[in-house]
């Protein structure tokens, strides 16, 4: 284990990723990249961007504010269906047919971590997967949810720990994976890079 216990980072603005670290204990910073640097479409294979995504957001961070101490955290996450990356939609328009072709079928959301750790010069890329099922939505469902503004932003144009729960059916992996964070897999990342996750936690 380490020596001692560096600054956890978060390379994010993202509430949903700091109410993640928050309740499960973390203490961390935010220092969020500059907007605009890591505005890649979808493309290629999923868990490849997904990782490439979150390590350009840590390194991005990085260079925004300058770092060169802690362990600084980036997350990306994006939805797969049948081989088609699904990320933010681009307004509302998007976000319907995104939510029209996710209706009464299986997907998959994915979310890239990067731990990039500048104390020793190091970084540990990897990914975690959670298989959904949605149930069927009506145009008018569609419509109402779209309308009522919480499918802008969220990957796959729906959010989980609001009340697009409603429409999952069958979760198969971790659900704070599907909010933003895998907390289990950020942990074990933790102990690959040679910390006691415990350390960056309040007593």
């Amino acid at each position: 284990m380490a020596d001692h216990t560096p600054q956890l980072i978060l390379a994010s603005n993202s509430p949903r990723r700091r109410d993640l670290l928050r309740q499960a204990g973390y203490r961390f910073s935010v220092r969020p990249p500059a907007v605009g640097e890591t505005g890649v479409p979808p493309h290629g294979p999923p868990a490849a961007y997904v990782i490439g995504l979150a390590y350009l957001k840590a390194q991005a961070a990085i260079r925004t504010h300058d770092l060169d101490a802690g362990v600084v955290l980036g997350a990306d996450t994006a939805v797969e269906q049948d081989g088609d990356l699904l990320g933010k939609p681009a307004d509302p328009a998007d976000a319907r047919r995104i939510l029209g072709r996710l209706a009464g079928t299986r997907h998959r959301v994915l979310t890239g971590l990067a731990l990039v750790d500048l104390d020793r010069g190091r970084r540990f890329l990897t990914h975690a997967v959670t298989a959904i099922r949605m149930a069927p939505m009506s145009p008018e469902a569609i419509d109402a949810y779209v309308d009522s503004g919480e499918a802008m932003g969220k990957a796959g144009a729906y959010a989980i720990q609001e009340t697009g729960d409603r429409y999952v059916e069958d979760i198969d992996g971790s659900l704070t994976n599907v909010v933003g964070l895998p907390i289990g897999l950020l942990e074990r990342t933790l102990k690959a890079a040679g910390y006691d996750p415990r350390e960056f936690r309040d007593a």
